[in-house]
């Protein structure tokens, strides 16, 4: 089960890091720009969410909060 954690959580943040820089190095302006990472964040979120249901993990929103403070410290960590 740990396994799966971990698979899902580099899943999730490959998935919000690869979204991101996109949004980022677009040429748009900043308001487009971050109405359009809150999207693909809101749009991400659930199909992580669906996933993890998919598979008997059912987590409240401070328990994905949790994961997703997990995933950004360890991305930080990459840099």
């Amino acid at each position: 089960m740990k396994n799966n954690g971990g698979i899902l959580a580099a899943l999730l943040g490959g998935a919000v890091v690869g979204a991101a820089l996109g949004l980022l190095l677009a040429p748009e302006k900043g308001e487009e720009t971050r109405a359009k990472i809150v999207d693909t964040f809101d749009t991400t979120k659930e199909k992580v969410v669906d996933a993890l249901k998919k598979r008997g993990i059912n987590l409240d929103n401070s328990e994905l909060e949790d994961l997703v403070d997990e995933i950004k410290a360890e991305v930080e960590d990459l840099t």
